[in-house]
């Protein structure tokens, strides 16, 4: 049984680092047990780790549910000056994506439902935990 997760990613300078995550999760991190490493609660036992070290050439994507996709991708242009990144959506597919790198070339994306009762069941557990 997994009963939790975590997942980390690394950054070269961790003052940096943290303050790029606080800004993409638009909060302060859950945890910072020492120099060098952060971490925020993202659901119920789901963890994102930041640590200072050499960063994972070729990871990911770690793609972050958001209720709107184009204010989010927005917001992330606006706030974190990331250039304009492509939204892609294929009819088979239940949700738009897009996928951009952070400063050290950590690979993120965002997702969103395209269906709003898909999203809303999916707002739904999230609450009920």
């Amino acid at each position: 049984m997994i009963y939790e997760m975590t997942v980390q990613v690394r950054v070269s300078n961790m003052k940096d680092g943290q303050k790029y995550y606080e800004t993409l999760l638009n909060r302060a991190p859950d945890f910072t047990p020492h120099d060098g490493f952060a971490e925020w609660e993202l659901l119920p036992n789901c963890w994102l780790q930041v640590a200072e070290g050499t960063p994972t050439v070729g990871n990911g994507p770690l793609r972050l549910g958001v209720v709107d996709l184009h204010a989010e991708r927005k917001r992330l242009m606006d706030v974190l000056h990331i250039e304009e990144f492509e939204i892609f959506e294929r009819v088979e597919v239940p949700v738009k994506w897009a996928t951009f790198s952070d400063p050290w070339g950590n690979r993120l994306g965002l997702f969103e439902y395209k269906d709003s009762e898909a999203l809303n069941e999916k707002l739904r557990q999230v609450v009920r935990r």
